[in-house]
C-alpha cells in the first residue's frame, strides 16, 4: 500500500507503514533523493522568518537542513546529536521523554556550538512534525542555549500535528487505517 503525496508541487509515492494493528504511517524518506531535498529546502525558504542560524535534530532532517543552509548562503547551520561525540569538546544537552521511546533521550550539541546560538534566532527545522516531542526537545535546547525560536518549520505534518499554527509545513501527511483508508 502507497500513499501518493505532493508537497509543493512535487509528487512522491509514500508506502505505507504499520505502526499498531489499526495505525499505519506513510513513510517520508529524503535521504538519496536530491530532487526532493532540493525542492523542499528552495520551498521552505520562501516561507522561512527571519532568522540567524538553522538546528535540525539528528538525523533524517540533516540533507534538509544542508541543503537550506547552502541555498541561503549560509556558512554555518547546528546539528543536534542524540548523544555526546569524541570531537565535542564540552556537551550542551537536553533530555526529552518521547511517546513513541521508552528511555528518556537527550539532544546534544557542542557547547562552543552553544555560546554561538546564544543571543541568536534560530530556525528549527525537521522532515516531518507527528507528536511534537523532538521539536519542543529542540526549542527546549534552543532556549537553554541562550537562543530565540524564530520559527519551526518541517516538510510535512502529520496527523493532528497539521492543525498546530505554531509550525510552517508544506504539506500535511494523514494517518492511515489498516487497509489503506484516511484516518478520519
Amino acid at each position: 500500500m502507497t500513499y501518493e503525496i505532493d508537497v509543493a508541487g512535487l509528487k512522491r509515492e509514500l508506502p505505507l507503514c504499520k505502526v499498531s494493528d489499526d495505525l499505519y504511517i506513510g513513510a517520508f524518506v529524503m535521504f538519496g533523493d536530491v530532487e526532493l531535498t532540493v525542492h523542499c529546502a528552495t520551498e521552505l525558504l520562501k516561507l522561512a522568518p527571519e532568522y540567524d542560524y538553522l538546528i535540525a535534530p539528528e538525523a533524517k532532517s540533516i540533507p534538509l537542513l544542508y541543503e537550506m543552509a547552502r541555498q541561503s548562503g549560509a556558512d554555518k547551520y547546528f546539528l543536534a546529536r542524540k548523544g555526546p561525540k569524541a570531537y565535542m569538546s564540552g556537551v550542551f544537552e537536553v533530555s526529552v521523554k518521547s511517546i513513541t521511546t521508552l528511555a528518556v533521550q537527550k539532544l546534544v550539541i557542542d557547547t562552543a556550538d552553544a555560546e554561538l546560538i546564544k543571543g541568536k534566532r534560530m530556525l528549527i527545522l525537521d522532515d516531518v512534525i507527528s507528536t511534537g516531542e523532538s521539536l519542543h526537545a529542540m526549542e527546549q535546547l534552543v532556549e537553554a542555549a541562550g537562543g530565540i525560536v524564530a520559527g519551526r518549520m518541517a516538510v510535512l505534518a502529520e496527523g493532528d500535528a497539521a492543525k498546530r499554527d505554531d509550525i510552517i509545513v508544506l504539506a500535511p501527511l494523514p494517518l492511515f487505517n489498516a487497509d489503506g483508508t484516511v484516518k478520519e
